[in-house]
């Protein structure tokens, strides 16, 4: 990814623009976002890649490994109607960026080989702005437990008797 949110392959492995963080957001589920850029990637309904400023629900791809530890990673919002088949990322062989609706699993485009550079944490990118709250609100109240457990159904469980013989 270019300083200008353009996307296109490139052969230098040096290049302080190939590294970008998965940011896991669920169960195989990543955000993908450019280290030096701070821009994240999606697709949108015509199977585009894009990069965005905000995290959207384009931006979510489910990430797949496979035995040869190769990685796919497909857009969790958008796929073929008629056969549901999954639309991939993928980078062709002169180095751009593909349609997502064009990409097979099982071809070299969609083939990405992670390389562990950092291990670093950072927060879930959230869907909603969040509300900074200035005023303090009264504590609220909170419900006692009881202690004879209650059953799904409402009732209270009886307490146990154990036999002695």
């Amino acid at each position: 990814m270019l300083p200008d949110g353009t996307m296109d392959g490139t052969k230098d492995e040096s290049s302080s623009f190939l590294q970008f963080n998965l940011i896991p957001v669920g169960l195989r589920i990543v955000a993908i976002q450019s280290t030096k850029t701070g821009l994240y990637i999606g697709m949108n309904s015509d199977g585009h890649l894009y990069t965005s400023e905000h995290f959207t629900p384009e931006c979510k791809f489910k990430e797949s490994v496979f035995e040869n530890y190769y990685v796919t990673y497909s857009s969790l919002l958008y796929r073929q109607t008629q056969s549901g088949r999954a639309w991939y990322i993928g980078i062709n062989r002169d180095g751009h960026v593909m349609k997502g609706n064009r990409v097979k699993k099982t071809k070299g485009a969609a083939h990405f080989l992670p390389k562990l550079i950092e291990v670093a944490m950072y927060r879930e990118p959230s869907l909603h702005e969040v509300v900074v709250v200035t005023e303090l609100s009264p504590p609220r109240k909170t419900a006692k437990t009881s202690e004879t457990p209650v059953l799904q159904n409402g009732k209270k469980d009886p307490p146990s008797k154990t036999r002695t013989s």
